[in-house]
């Protein structure tokens, strides 16, 4: 994949905003969500760039993500604006607007449900929220087992993915997005 002008852009900003463990996670994730477009035929360029854009604004004050994420005119659920850990995803969609002037949708949604998945995900939605949790920097104790899942059926591995989420979840008594239960109702089919 050639590398355009503009991604180069993208990679500077990352770059003087980011960790250098934050973005080295991002390059990973643009990697595996390449990775996965190439297997399951999406969009390469739009899963590089919603991968490499997905974590915009996780280092951002807890503040100015919220004052993004009030702002927002996505679909945003009361939990979420309680919630610290979700507020980087919407609002790192919004950022990428206006810093950017992305407004591909299915780029915007992407990086939206990366944290919290929803209900009729779109392809670059699952390849996404795949590739955050697969990332080659992930070293959580079933990572192995979820990057096989990936690579032999998406929709298994999505499912099992966010059997994990909301376990996760579950177990540190954080609640659950709407959203989450719906996107787990759906692919929960796919489990056998």
């Amino acid at each position: 994949m050639k590398e355009s002008k503009q991604i180069g852009i993208y990679k500077k900003y990352l770059r003087e905003h980011l960790s250098k463990k934050r973005y080295t996670h991002s390059l990973n994730v643009a990697a595996a969500a390449v990775e996965l477009a190439r297997k399951y035929d999406g969009d390469t360029d739009k899963a590089y760039t919603a991968g490499l854009l997905h974590d915009i604004a996780k280092e951002l004050p807890a503040e100015e993500q919220l004052e993004l994420v009030m702002q927002s005119q996505l679909d945003v659920c009361e939990i979420e604006t309680e919630s610290v850990p979700l507020y980087h995803a919407i609002a790192g969609a919004e950022l990428v607007q206006s810093l950017f002037g992305i407004h591909d949708p299915e780029i915007i949604t992407a990086i939206r449900r990366h944290t919290v998945a929803a209900g009729g995900m779109s392809k670059l939605d699952v390849i996404i929220y795949m590739a955050d949790l697969i990332s080659a920097d992930r070293d959580y104790k079933d990572v192995g087992r979820m990057r096989k899942l990936a690579e032999k059926n998406l929709e298994r591995a999505m499912c099992e993915a966010l059997r994990f989420s909301i376990s996760d979840s579950v177990s540190k008594g954080n609640s659950i997005p709407a959203a989450t239960l719906e996107a787990y109702n759906e692919y929960i089919r796919f489990k056998k």
